[in-house]
């Protein structure tokens, strides 16, 4: 079929026939070849001009671009013709002054979004969009207009380092997750993040993969594509679809020869194949909806999860993180960090540490015990070397900090030289009196 020369006609038909035919395309040259066959195709006489302005403005959002490349921003919403809201990781949120000014601008950004939907449900009323820059977009038609509510994305996600000077938590506090996540070599932690929506769950789990080992292959299983997996070489990223449940891949997950198993957001039945895959000795890690640990173990154990409360133990550590209003502004804390101990009448938790939401200050945590003394036993090292090598890391995530080594690849850099050489990464960093384990 053949358009007039009107470039902007051409545009708009060019993108509607695009529709969720862009978003699984993550290099731009054959998606451009292909925006290219589509163009030739509705108008076999377009001109190059044409064709060129027609790639540029398929990746060119507006104003919502520049929003997009501001790292501090964490979601955009497009609330259709009203206004624009922006969340800000230091500001909280707040109006812009931009805003899509006509029903017949909305449809268009909307149609070019959509070019980028990998998921549509409702009757093509719901989409779930997949940008270019990678960030995650879900598109509501409604009567007033579309509703876009965008999930930006970080090219440098925030590191242990970064959430350790934004006041998050402290280098004592970093030190211990960092023996979670590393288990001395042999016994990491099966953990569980919980929170509020945006209260961080996903950006703290995220920054952990700066201390997983190198020579561990991991299955990352997420709804959208968010965990920033660059660290890992061996590694398996799984995304759901309308065909591929999460619970299905979960169940895969375990036939992919996997050391640790990653869930984007515990929420449904998968729960309990995440379950299987620690009975069987498979390290899982995934965060979960929840206002405190307590309710934590409550969501795992009644439906849609259901999980039966004698396996519960399995887990060893919870940790909470919440959005925290302080005179400063809006801020993310961990809030709470609980191992699980074994039942009575209930499952039993023993708070490590809690942010008192009063005073605005958080207790001294605690030693690990319960997942302490199981480390202890599979390592062979004492409950007493375990407390001196979290002391020692403390030590080095605040000398790593001195010398500005703070992005995720210079921290896991520095991690893997450490757990193949503790003695020369310490030389490196000017800290060799502080000894080793081994």
């Amino acid at each position: 079929m053949q358009t007039g020369n009107n470039t902007d006609d051409l545009e708009i038909s060019v993108f509607r026939a695009l529709a969720e035919k862009l978003g699984r395309m993550q290099e731009k040259g054959p998606r451009d070849a292909y925006i290219t066959s589509i163009i030739k195709t509705i108008n076999p006489n377009a001109t190059q001009e044409q064709v060129e302005r027609i790639l540029k403005n398929s990746s060119d959002f507006g104003f919502l671009e520049k929003y997009l490349n501001d790292q501090d921003i964490e979601d955009i919403m497009v609330n259709n013709t009203k206004n624009v809201f922006v969340s800000s990781t230091t500001k909280g949120t707040s109006e812009v002054p931009d805003k899509v000014n006509t029903r017949v601008e909305l449809e268009n950004l909307v149609d070019k979004l959509k070019m980028y939907a990998t998921t549509q449900t409702a009757n093509n009323k719901i989409f779930d969009v997949h940008m270019p820059n990678g960030s995650r977009v879900n598109i509501v038609d409604s009567p007033l207009g579309a509703d876009i509510t965008i999930r930006n994305f970080r090219k440098n996600a925030l590191s242990m380092i970064d959430l350790i000077r934004i006041g998050e938590m402290s280098y004592q506090m970093a030190a211990r997750l960092w023996i979670y996540v590393d288990g001395l070599k042999v016994r990491p932690a099966n953990m569980l993040i919980g929170g509020m929506p945006a209260s961080g769950k996903t950006t703290l789990l995220n920054s952990m993969f700066s201390f997983f080992r190198p020579d561990e292959r991991i299955v990352v299983i997420e709804e959208t594509y968010e965990l920033n997996t660059e660290t890992q070489d061996n590694c398996v990223r799984l995304e759901t679809s309308p065909d591929i449940e999460i619970s299905d891949l979960v169940k895969n997950a375990l036939r992919m020869r996997p050391d640790m198993v990653i869930i984007g957001e515990v929420r449904g039945e998968e729960a309990k194949d995440m379950m299987t895959a620690m009975n069987i000795g498979k390290i899982s890690m995934g965060t979960i909806h929840a206002g405190n640990t307590r309710d934590v173990i409550t969501r795992l154990q009644n439906t849609p999860m259901n999980v039966d409360q004698s396996i519960i133990p399995l887990i060893d550590t919870i940790v909470m993180v919440s959005q925290v209003k302080e005179k400063v502004g809006q801020t993310r804390k961990i809030t709470q960090v609980s191992e699980i101990s074994g039942i009575e009448t209930k499952v039993l938790l023993s708070d490590l540490y809690t942010y008192d939401y009063k005073t605005h200050r958080g207790s001294d945590i605690l030693p690990s015990v319960t997942y302490r003394d199981t480390l202890a036993r599979v390592s062979g090292y004492t409950p007493a070397d375990i407390i001196e090598e979290e002391n020692r890391r403390a030590k080095i995530l605040q000398q790593l900090d001195k010398m500005n080594i703070r992005d995720l690849k210079s921290i896991n850099e520095f991690c893997k030289n450490y757990y193949d050489n503790p003695a020369s990464a310490l030389a490196k960093i000017n800290m060799s009196n502080l000894g080793t384990l081994e």
